[in-house]
């Protein structure tokens, strides 16, 4: 597996410490709105200092090929990351699988690169990890979320009730599934 993925528009990158800052403007852009579908962060998420010992963390675990994060910027603005694709809990043996989840600056909404950046995504974790399973899971309201998934054939498989704390409060999501053809 490469660190750095291009497609016709867009550049997936696994990214280093040193990528911080850039990380923490993506954060503090979108803060609202990432805020509603995930947990509470800590006190000192939006800061340089945690920004980079996250990435060391992440970078570590793409090395062991337990997760990977991908910031994906485009191809015409090489230094602006618009959003990410992460696959986590890559588990072996028996399930060769993983949880993908992602999240795109509203502004870089409806233009596709989502849905490009994840079939580049899907297609690494299913060809150059042969993996087997690919799941997400998406909160009921998340519309914009389930009709992504639903474009790049997930099946929805039920009902995870109270299944994250998202913002203090237990939240249902559903569980959505895409299988290697």
């Amino acid at each position: 597996m490469n660190l750095i993925y291009e497609t016709d528009r867009l550049i997936l990158k696994v990214l280093r410490p040193e990528a911080a800052k850039k990380v923490l403007c993506f954060y503090l852009d979108n803060k609202e709105l990432f805020e509603k579908y995930e947990a509470s962060r800590p006190d000192n998420f939006y800061t340089v200092k945690y920004q980079k010992s996250v990435l060391l963390c992440e970078y570590n675990l793409t090395v062991q090929l337990s997760a990977v994060r991908f910031y994906v910027f485009l191809k015409d603005d090489p230094d602006r990351i618009i959003g990410t694709i992460c696959f986590r809990d890559i588990t072996r043996s028996i399930y060769d699988s993983c949880e993908v989840g992602y999240k795109f600056d509203e502004r870089f909404w409806h233009h596709g690169y989502a849905t490009e950046a994840l079939i580049e995504g899907i297609d690494i974790m299913f060809g150059d990890l042969g993996l087997h399973r690919i799941t997400a899971c998406v909160m009921p309201g998340n519309t914009p979320s389930i009709r992504l998934l639903e474009s790049l054939y997930f099946k929805c498989e039920g009902l995870l009730r109270q299944n994250a704390r998202i913002q203090g409060e237990w939240a249902d999501h559903y569980l959505y599934s895409l299988i290697h053809p």
